[in-house]
């Protein structure tokens, strides 16, 4: 939006701007500049308040400052601008002094907003860019992959059980015994203790597992629960860049929505100027005008509408990307919305029960959870280590000699009272629930593909019928506006026509908006969310 505010006093004109000088607004300040006489004593533009220049505000500017205009600007950009243009003119005055000012404050420190406290540059991201730094900096997907990292180290503490254990230990013991407490009777003759003798050993220790089948299990059920992660981890991507796809397809909805209404307003301003124009000539009337005016403030106020939807639906979009709140966003896929890409969709279930990650953690937790129930079975099997170790052993350093000990044990669980049984019965509950899980999400899938194969064809049909529909209310419109420019028909008919063609702006974007997102309700539903936007 631009604001302008034109006031005189004492033959010195003053414009005051205030908002964007860009795009389609930049005519409405070429307006107010050209309503100023060229016999103005002086004519002062007031840029304090502007907060973004493009090229045809530039090449405005350049105009003013042809015709002598002094301008007045905060900021270091406003500023820079304004000082590159006047440069062109020679003459002195108030720019050039407020070029060498903001020089000085850039350098002095002094300047209002410090190059560290100015908001960074607008980021400008299709829509493969948002999802790809979605899936790089997201909270959720950082959260799913530690999960992943944690379950791969739980897989390596399960295979160390496997593995030989080894360990060097070093120790010094003072012994004292009880005579009569060791042999039961007291010795006559015999001193009544034995010791104390200092004894030392140091040497390292090693075992190995030969037979555990338990342990195997387990460790294989370990790996399971990685991939049972690993596919947690890939639920999460695709479920995030879900959220971004659809946060950017609003976005670009609301776009398109601004610029259907920008061009209505422009339709609706420039009617209500032929209106004035035919009412002074006395070909129209006071009625049409205030007709045509009052269209023209309707579609006003749908522009602020819908410029308001577009900021939401670009601060969700920060919200999602987990960026600097003092970042703004431009969508850099704009025209793309109203493309309609075809999807293949014949093999939409087949795909979507091999590819969805729902459906490769559920599987992965199945087999996890049989090896679990395996493992607790095998717990009534032997096991059988090997155990050892070597050690320098003696009553002082200097009398030290080697010793060592090696061997193997069996055990074999006997009575473990219900233990083995009841684990193996809760593993296998488990099962059960897992089972009773897998075809639920297998019921869900399916409805998920269907609905949004569905939704696709109906979305293909729509699009089609609402581009003719506004093809044919533009010609309308056209067709109304010339019947009114010639005194045939009062501007009943534009108004109509008018409406008719904000009816069908609506219905075209709504219908490209549903047809990108069932084609985006389709890849989540198929897993193939990140290969299609992010790849």
């Amino acid at each position: 939006m631009l604001r302008i505010t034109v006031s005189e006093e004492h033959s010195s004109w003053r414009i005051k701007l205030e908002g964007k000088l860009a795009g389609n607004l930049v005519q409405e300040a070429r307006q107010a500049w050209e309503s100023v006489p060229e016999t103005a004593r002086s004519v002062e533009v007031d840029l304090t308040g502007v907060t973004c220049i493009d090229d045809e505000g530039r090449s405005l500017l350049e105009v003013m400052n042809q015709r002598g205009a002094r301008f007045v600007a905060r900021g270091v950009a406003t500023t820079a601008l304004l000082s590159e243009i006047c440069a062109r003119r020679r003459t002195p005055g108030i720019v050039r002094s407020l070029a060498v000012l903001a020089a000085l404050w850039t350098f002095a420190g002094l300047a209002p907003v410090r190059a560290q406290d100015a908001p960074p540059a607008p980021l400008r991201l299709t829509l493969k860019d948002a999802v790809a730094l979605a899936l790089r900096q997201n909270p959720q997907v950082a959260i799913a992959n530690l999960s992943l990292a944690q379950s791969q180290e739980q897989s390596k503490v399960s295979r160390s059980a496997l593995l030989p254990q080894a360990s060097l230990a070093a120790s010094e013991q003072v012994t004292r015994g009880n005579v009569e407490a060791l042999l039961g009777t007291k010795m006559p003759n015999f001193p009544g203790h034995i010791g104390p003798f200092w004894a030392i050993q140091a040497g390292p220790a090693v075992s190995v597992p030969l037979l555990d089948l338990a342990a195997w299990r387990r460790w294989q059920a370990a790996r399971e629960s990685e991939r049972t992660s690993e596919a947690s981890r890939m639920t999460a991507r695709e479920l995030n860049a879900q959220l971004v796809v659809s946060q950017y397809l609003g976005g670009l909805r609301a776009a398109a929505e601004v610029h259907a209404a920008q061009s209505r307003l422009d339709l609706a301003k420039a009617l209500h100027q032929l209106a004035a124009d035919l009412q002074e000539s006395g070909a129209g009337t006071g009625i049409d005008t205030l007709r045509a005016n009052v269209e023209y403030q309707n579609e006003r106020q749908k522009y602020s509408e819908a410029s308001t939807r577009l900021k939401i639906a670009l601060f969700g979009l920060a919200r999602l990307l987990n960026l600097d709140p003092r970042q703004t966003i431009e969508l850099a896929d704009e025209q793309s919305f109203f493309e309609t890409p075809a999807y293949e969709s014949g093999d939409s279930l087949a795909r979507a029960f091999a590819e969805r990650p729902e459906m490769k953690e559920i599987q992965s937790r199945l087999r996890a959870t049989e090896l679990q129930v395996r493992a607790a079975q095998d717990e009534r099997l032997p096991r059988i280590t090997a155990a050892g170790g070597w050690s320098l052993q003696g009553l002082t350093p200097a009398t030290m000699i080697p010793a060592y000990q090696f061997g193997a044990k069996v055990e074999i669980p006997l009575i473990t009272s219900g233990r083995i049984q009841a684990e193996t019965a809760v593993a296998s509950v488990e099962m059960k629930k897992l089972a009773e899980t897998e075809r639920d999400v297998r019921n869900r899938i399916a409805l998920e593909v269907k609905t949004a194969v569905a939704e696709l064809e109906s979305a293909r049909i729509e699009t089609e019928a609402a581009g003719l529909g506004v093809r044919l209310a533009r010609e309308g419109v056209t067709q109304a506006q010339d019947r009114f420019k010639a005194g045939v028909a009062n501007n009943i008919e534009v108004i109509t026509a008018q409406d008719a063609l904000a009816r069908a702006n609506d219905n075209q974007i709504g219908a490209l908006y549903r047809y990108n997102q069932s084609r985006a309700d389709l890849a989540r539903a198929t897993g193939q969310m990140e290969r299609l936007y992010s790849k």
